[in-house]
């Protein structure tokens, strides 16, 4: 079992933890572990601004975003389109190469003869 220890706080901060602590944890205990794990593993201190963590962190996060970007473009520059390229080239070849039948050729001579304008 827990040793407990007293706070002294005033009595509007302790309503006002009571309240916070309800929404995010089962007890004072729980919500006081949590709170504290936060600023040590964000490695923030509540009496500093955010200003220039939260820059910090939308540069870190840009940075990382245009390095996907990066490599999503290389991915598509030397596996996508040479391989859609290939598969182009070998459909291509697949298809017969169709051949216009007599009764086309003989048409399309004849359509062709009768277009001849006389001078």
């Amino acid at each position: 079992m827990d040793s407990y220890s007293r706070i002294k706080l005033n009595i509007k901060t302790a309503k006002r933890f009571r309240k916070f602590s309800e929404q995010i944890a089962g007890s004072h205990s729980e919500a006081l572990t949590i709170m504290m794990d936060f600023f040590d593993q964000n490695k923030i201190s509540p009496s500093e601004s955010l200003g220039p963590n939260m820059k910090s962190l939308e540069n870190n996060l840009k940075s990382r975003i245009n390095a996907l970007i990066a490599i999503i473009r290389d991915i598509e520059k030397n596996q996508t389109k040479p391989t859609v390229a290939m598969l182009h080239l070998l459909f291509e070849e697949a298809e017969p190469k169709k051949k216009p039948l007599i009764l086309e050729n003989n048409n399309f001579r004849a359509d062709k003869e009768s277009r001849v304008p006389e001078s």
